[in-house]
């Protein structure tokens, strides 16, 4: 699962590099991804600094690995290493976490790994949001 976590996250800040106007820095991306991290798990400033070290790493992989697939070379192997990587960067992040961060940052994966838009609309207090993956998060709603 985690890997499927981190591979989520690679994708939308793949995503979001492709949609920007400026390819970003691997140092902007790690800021950025480390930055809601220290939001939502409340990082103080040590583990902030050893998370910001571990995911700038991965993603220069990252970056690497992207500008060897748009050259056309295998990348099987490199992509194979690259998921090694990705989990062992997890295992590391949650070793410096204190337990209370740790399912925080659980929560954290999983959201990541949803990536889907919510449904807007009313919904009753017992009610959950429906949320929406997929190619059908995509489809806008029709106006009639």
């Amino acid at each position: 699962m985690k890997k499927n976590v981190l591979i989520l996250f690679v994708l939308i800040t793949l995503t979001l590099s492709v949609q920007a106007q400026k390819v970003p820095t691997a140092t902007e991306i790690a800021t950025k991804g480390v930055a809601a991290m220290e939001k939502r798990l409340k990082l103080n400033s040590t583990q902030k600094n050893i998370i910001y070290n571990y995911t700038l790493e991965l993603t220069k992989e990252q970056i690497a690995l992207n500008k060897k697939q748009k050259t056309g070379a295998p990348i099987e192997d490199d992509y194979t290493k690259f998921i090694r990587n990705q989990n062992q960067t997890s295992q590391s992040i949650r070793n410096i976490l204190k337990p209370e961060q740790q399912v925080e940052y659980d929560l954290y994966l999983e959201e990541q790994l949803r990536g889907g838009k919510k449904k807007k609309g009313k919904k009753s207090k017992d009610e959950e949001e429906e949320v929406v993956t997929g190619i059908s998060g995509l489809i806008l709603p029709k106006n009639d």
